[in-house]
């Protein structure tokens, strides 16, 4: 486990290559200009106690989750794994799955969203923008709806690309933002968390070259996902 003051959260997966972890909901990926707690400095201290390194500890940050997203992030312990992954990443090796709540269903249940996103880097809000304008960049991701109730529906995203806030903005670009969204859903998102989970990521060691699956559950027992039966998804995912 890798603590955080009081707070600890799991290592899925170590060896002296890289390192897999499920990040906390709220919990920032990386230091940015807030200057509050965040995943890769936890990291770094986990290795800088667990092995009693000193000085700085080398740990490669190969992905970014938003902060009001959990989920499962793999850590480069080495330059040469971080640049092996990062090089997964260009080429689209990563398979990168969330689960997520969306307001509604889409219609229809399973398909492709295609757009361009321009990020406004004064208010942090990303938005939907037409082919060629000026810095905006390809966002492309599936969606297939695993089940529905109340109003809601519990759906797989499977990313192409990574954009900042890529799920929320495309997801409510279709008016089925995800819920908890208040920031990209308005008044179409439901007041709670934010139900958007990291829950599978695959990869390719970088040493080994053993093609690796990591997968974590989303708080079952939290609104919304506690509408669902999320074993069905994970019986499917383990085969």
């Amino acid at each position: 486990m890798i603590e955080l003051g009081s707070e600890e959260f799991p290592i899925l997966y170590e060896d002296n290559h890289l390192i897999v972890t499920v990040k906390p909901q709220n919990l920032a990926s990386c230091p940015d200009e807030s200057g509050d707690n965040n995943a890769l400095d936890a990291v770094k201290d986990y290795l800088r106690t667990t092995y009693e390194k000193k000085g700085n500890v080398y740990t490669g940050l190969v992905h970014r989750l938003d902060r009001p997203t959990g989920g499962v992030m793999v850590f480069a312990k080495t330059s040469k794994a971080a640049g092996r992954l990062s090089e997964q990443m260009r080429t689209g090796d990563f398979d990168k799955r969330y689960l997520t709540v969306l307001v509604g269903t889409p219609s229809p249940e399973s398909g492709r969203l295609t757009g361009y996103l321009k990020k406004n880097t004064v208010n942090n809000m990303v938005y939907l923008c037409p082919q060629g304008t000026d810095g905006a960049r390809l966002a492309v991701l599936d969606y297939e709806v695993l089940e529905s109730a109340a109003g809601l529906c519990l759906a797989e995203i499977k990313l192409h690309t990574g954009r900042s806030h890529q799920i929320r903005v495309q997801t409510a670009g279709i008016s089925h933002p995800v819920y908890g969204d208040m920031r990209y859903g308005g008044e179409n998102a439901k007041k709670g968390k934010l139900a958007l989970f990291a829950y599978s990521l695959s990869f390719t060691h970088p040493v080994t070259k053993e093609r690796m699956r990591f997968v974590a559950e989303p708080p079952a027992g939290e609104q919304p996902w506690s509408k669902f039966d999320l074993s069905k998804v994970f019986r499917r995912v383990h085969g």
